[in-house]
């Protein structure tokens, strides 16, 4: 029985590239995702093996990255565009290109005119809040007597673009890891905080949603004001901005894992990466765990 070759394609899928374009202080954010599929002249590879006509996946992925320096990322459908013409354009026997593209979107987050918004002489436009991810949570525990109150959010994803160091660290025989004093650093924030609250007869109960709106604004603020040489620095200043502006809150328990960003090579295309072309990587990651709580205060939040 005689069978034949189908439709078909190929190509390297979820290259996820962030593209950072510095303008002084001041940065704009493009977090993308993109798939490769080619098509075209490929029935060989199928049915003899013979790779004579097969762009490599890998080149793919580093053209990805390359385009995004060279071109930048004016909007998705631009640079998908870029992408598919070059792929069919320039590789005689690839005929059609797909390309699809998801872009994760970042707000910037803003300082209050009132509060110190800039870093030497230059504005602060390095933090961003990634949009639509939060999920704001809650525990009440009640025990016939007292009210336990844990308020929350998770899934709070934010990035500093710049003003983040990493160095100075133990190393063994089996470090690899190359000092950073200029890095992304972004997390995915999980949070938990306290309140002072009992549910005393005549107690009167905080303003929860502005108390919620309020521990976010503040732990928002930290991020985007600390310089940071850890995360966990980071942590702490977090926790520490809640607890000098909230008096309700008594404890905060913060979950941040290190969403690493590396700095992609870009030398063997003859192009320099000067902190603008980035891979995001989603696994491995730091787990970075702590609480910040009030002098004479218990902890008793919880480890996730």
């Amino acid at each position: 029985m005689a069978h034949q070759l189908g439709q078909n394609q190929y190509g390297k899928a979820e290259n996820r590239i962030v593209r950072v374009t510095r303008t002084g202080n001041r940065h704009e954010i493009r977090d993308l995702n993109v798939s490769v599929a080619l098509s075209g002249d490929l029935d060989d590879v199928h049915l003899t093996g013979s790779n004579a006509n097969c762009l490599p996946t890998d080149t793919t992925k580093n053209t990805v990255f390359a385009y995004a320096k060279k071109f930048g990322v004016q909007s998705p459908e631009n640079f998908g565009i870029l992408l598919a013409r070059h792929f069919v354009d320039d590789t005689p026997p690839i005929h059609r290109a797909r390309i699809r593209v998801e872009e994760y979107v970042w707000d910037r987050i803003e300082i209050p005119d009132n509060k110190a918004r800039f870093i030497g002489s230059e504005e602060i436009g390095h933090s961003f809040v990634r949009r639509n991810t939060e999920v704001r949570t809650s525990e009440i525990v009640y025990d016939g007597t007292n009210v336990q109150v844990i308020s929350g959010l998770k899934d709070l994803v934010v990035m500093n673009s710049t003003n983040s160091e990493f160095w100075g660290y133990i190393k063994d025989e089996y470090t690899t890891l190359k000092e950073a004093y200029d890095r992304i650093l972004a997390t995915q924030v999980t949070a938990r905080w306290k309140f002072g609250f009992s549910g005393a007869e005549g107690e009167q109960e905080p303003n929860w949603d502005r108390s919620y709106q309020q521990v976010r604004k503040h732990m928002l603020e930290a991020f985007a004001e600390t310089y940071s040489y850890s995360l966990q620095q980071t942590l702490y200043a977090m926790g520490t901005r809640v607890l000098n502006n909230r008096a309700e809150v008594d404890e905060v328990r913060l979950e941040l894992p290190n969403k690493h960003h590396f700095l992609v090579d870009l030398e063997p295309f003859g192009l320099e990466n000067d902190n603008e072309v980035y891979y995001a990587a989603d696994r491995m990651y730091g787990l970075i765990e702590g609480t910040v709580h009030r002098e004479g205060v218990t902890p008793v939040i919880p480890v996730a």
